[in-house]
Formats: C-alpha cells, sequence, structure tokens
C-alpha cells in the first residue's frame, strides 16, 4: 500500500456517515468505460441502503488524507437483491455460501499503486472471517470488443482477476437497467466471475 493512503474498514451501520463519499465516487468512476453509468444521488443512496443495512457486509475505504478515494464492498450474496441469485440457482450453487463483491471503484489517480489489490485482500478476509462461504464472486458488465465507445489503448481489468484466482462464468449472467450516458435507461447483461474461498 502507498504510504500516504489509508484503509478503513467498516461493517454494517458504520457505512452510514460515508454513504454520500461513496456515492459520489460510484457516479464518478462508473461514468467512464465500461459502465457509462449516467449516476443520480438518490438512486446511489438507495443502492447503499442494502449495505448500510446488512450487517455482516463490509465497505473497505481507501483515504488520503481525510478524502475517501476509493471504496470497495461486499455483503453475503442471500442478502443481496434476488436479480443477483437466479444465476446462481440456475446453477446449482446456494446464494447462502457465496460472498458478493459489490465494486470496487477508485480514482484515477490512485491506480496502479496496490490499492486494487488491497481491495480485494480485505474483502476475501471478511468473508473468511464471517465463515460459512464456499465461493466469492462478483459481477462485470458485458461489452462487445468493437463497441465504437472502447477508448483507444484501454485496458480491461480482466488479466487482474485472473491473476487473483477469479474465473468468467459464462452462462451466469444478471440482466440490470441503469441510465447509460448519452441513451437514457438501458437493460445491461453483466456476467459473474467466480473462485473458491479458502478457510481462514
Amino acid at each position: 500500500m502507498p504510504p500516504d493512503i489509508t484503509l478503513r474498514t467498516l461493517v454494517g451501520a458504520a457505512i452510514v456517515p460515508h454513504l454520500d463519499a461513496i456515492a459520489a465516487l460510484r457516479i464518478a468512476v462508473f461514468r467512464d468505460w465500461p459502465y457509462l453509468y449516467d449516476g443520480d444521488v438518490g438512486y446511489e443512496r438507495e443502492y447503499l441502503r442494502a449495505y448500510a443495512d446488512c450487517p455482516r457486509s463490509v465497505v473497505v475505504l481507501a483515504v488520503d488524507g481525510e478524502r475517501v478515494v476509493g471504496a470497495s464492498t461486499g455483503l453475503p450474496l442471500a442478502e443481496d437483491g434476488a436479480e443477483f441469485q437466479v444465476p446462481f440457482h440456475a446453477r446449482g450453487i446456494d446464494p447462502a455460501r457465496v460472498f458478493y463483491c459489490g465494486e470496487s471503484v477508485l480514482l484515477p489517480a490512485y491506480r496502479g499503486r496496490g490499492i486494487g489489490h488491497a481491495f480485494f485482500d480485505a474483502r476475501e478476509a471478511h468473508a473468511r472471517a464471517l465463515g460459512g462461504f464456499d465461493w466469492i464472486a462478483f459481477a462485470a458488465v458485458d461489452r462487445a470488443a468493437d463497441d465504437p465507445r472502447r477508448p483507444p489503448g484501454h485496458r480491461g481489468n480482466e488479466a487482474f482477476w485472473t491473476r487473483r484466482g477469479y474465473v468468467r462464468q459464462p452462462g451466469m449472467t444478471m440482466r440490470l437497467r441503469w441510465n447509460e450516458v448519452g441513451v437514457g435507461e438501458l437493460e445491461h447483461a453483466l456476467t459473474f466471475w467466480l473462485r473458491p474461498l479458502e478457510a481462514a
């Protein structure tokens, strides 16, 4: 970890004072490729409330001084929305045995400094400490390789995720709606990545 960055791991209701900061980060980071999310603070507060209301959730903040520059979330999949659980039921995986990593958002100036690994380390450690999980998972939006909006030279996170042991699961896809920049509300496909969660 860079010496100027502090990680703070918060559980459940402890995230409430930071909801606006996390919402602002999600809106800023997800506006870029590949999500192209035209964010709304009201929606963000409602979305993040699921983490605040779940006593087994985790939020890891990256803080520079007193400024929140990154955030990473997770909670037991069984305590997330039904649309997140459907692909697991279809695959014969009990959602109660899965810990779900919601997102990692980090301002561009702080990328490439090991914070992404620290986010995963903290969430995986939290899931192990809770116990009872066989799998850890996240979902990433699907975009066509030839989408003209892809920035030149864009490098995705697939190699990073693969190095951490996560494997994309074709067919384990859910569909979520959000407002896309310059387009409006659309349905988007997101495919899950999984890895076994070894015991502590």
